[in-house]
């Protein structure tokens, strides 16, 4: 195969675009929580106290509000799920591809376990993006600020796990719908900025990379045109047959 071919697969290779759909679906994911938590203040636990006093099955033209209510409820749910699968699928392509960039022959097996099996997703996920960090040669001297990002997203996003988990059952059990509140929004957008953040710079240094591969000298064909040919039966100027 010839170089220049490899180039060209290699850039068609590149995350960049999978980077774009981590930002739409990490701020889609944020904007629905964001609307989840406002209709819980403003209409939470009023909802549930109706709830129960219609025993769960509002009837009678006194329950339409809270039928309407509950649909809103139900919707807002349903989006900010969606947008959550949405960004996880997002992310993990991101990552499979970052990867590949740095390791054309990068198994996509390692970004599954790292995410799914309990207790590893813990701790794998920011090692293999910092592997992907290292892959990239970076210049020096950016390691402590890279660190410093790598853990700032890690430990908000492990913040966000501890406060569904752990406080929102206890929320729960108190008379909110979900209890979802402003502490979980506030922990889960600084994750999703500081994630977007260390997507940016991955995918900044590769494309940095990407472009002084291409600039090397010999790492792209080059096509010299070839003198013409005289016609068959022709003579060239000046000279005699």
């Amino acid at each position: 195969m010839a170089r220049g071919e490899i180039n060209v697969r290699y850039t068609q290779a590149s995350p960049a675009r999978a980077a774009s759909a981590v930002y739409v679906t990490l701020t889609a994911q944020i904007l629905s929580l964001g609307a989840l938590v406002s209709f819980e203040l403003s209409r939470g636990r009023r909802l549930a106290a109706e709830l129960a006093a219609f025993g769960g099955r509002p009837q009678g033209a006194d329950a339409e509000a809270v039928v309407g209510a509950v649909t809103m409820f139900a919707v807002l749910m349903m989006l900010v799920a969606g947008t959550t699968i949405a960004a996880a699928a997002a992310y993990a392509t991101w990552l499979v591809r970052a990867r590949q960039a740095n390791d054309r022959s990068a198994a996509t097996g390692p970004v599954a376990a790292a995410w799914l099996l309990p207790g590893v997703n813990l701790l794998a996920p920011a090692v293999l993006v910092d592997e992907v960090w290292r892959g990239t040669r970076p210049p020096a001297g950016r390691r402590g600020r890279w660190l410093a990002l790598l853990a700032g997203w890690w430990a908000a996003w492990l913040a966000t796990l501890a406060l569904v988990t752990i406080r929102l059952p206890l929320d729960a059990s108190a008379g909110d719908l979900t209890g979802v509140g402003v502490p979980e929004l506030a922990c889960a957008s600084v994750a999703a900025l500081l994630c977007a953040c260390t997507v940016r710079e991955l995918t900044r240094l590769q494309r940095a990379a990407r472009s002084a591969r291409t600039a090397e000298p010999g790492t792209m064909r080059t096509f010299s045109p070839q003198p013409p040919q005289p016609a068959p039966g022709s003579t060239a100027v000046g000279r005699t047959g």
